[in-house]
């Protein structure tokens, strides 16, 4: 993996070898070096480690997904900040099954750094609404319920987000409380 510069000076010095292939009339060779450094360019914007933990996450190997993850070593140097962002979140949606605590730093780093995509940020605020709800802290569960629903434009989550709202519901519904005596009728005594 390389850091986020060096993609860039590849990216120049191969665009560089282009210029100088197309002043010599070899257009052909210079149209591929434009693809080529067209690569780096695409990966300096996704990396490579990401792209692949994503693909792991599709098929539900998480265990996968995490050896691709723990590769990045020194996320500042290597990834830009929507990049971190996303390495926050898959390491939120990882660490969501056993340690939610972690999980909330996770999603809340990813929000704060920032996701490229509305879906993304609406899942992210999505688990974190649930953390809340489990931690009690029921107005923050909604407002970031709400949250997620507004950015959720095109409704892919819309059934987590109902589930999410029946619980909320069902949680905010007060126990009765009865009396331990029985009261009688006008004038009626106590028992």
């Amino acid at each position: 993996m390389f850091n986020k510069n060096i993609k860039l000076v590849l990216a120049v010095l191969i665009i560089g070898l282009a210029v100088w292939q197309f002043t010599e009339g070899n257009i052909g060779n210079g149209i591929m070096y434009i693809l080529l450094a067209s690569v780096f360019v695409f990966l300096y914007f996704k990396n490579e480690l990401i792209l692949l933990a994503f693909l792991q996450l599709r098929k539900q190997n998480f265990d996968g997904a995490k050896k691709w993850l723990d590769k990045i070593k020194n996320p500042e140097a290597a990834l830009v900040k929507k990049q971190q962002g996303y390495l926050n979140y898959l390491n939120g949606l990882m660490v969501s099954q056993t340690n939610i605590n972690e999980a909330e730093k996770y999603f809340k780093k990813a929000i704060s750094l920032g996701l490229s995509m509305n879906t993304d940020l609406a899942m992210a605020k999505l688990n974190l609404a649930g953390i809340a709800m489990t931690k009690n802290r029921k107005r923050e569960a909604q407002a970031l319920l709400t949250e997620a629903k507004k950015l959720d434009k095109h409704n892919m989550l819309g059934e987590q987000i109902k589930m999410m709202q029946q619980q909320m519901k069902k949680v905010s519904i007060p126990k009765q409380q009865f009396g331990k005596g029985v009261r009688a009728g006008r004038g009626g005594r106590r028992f």
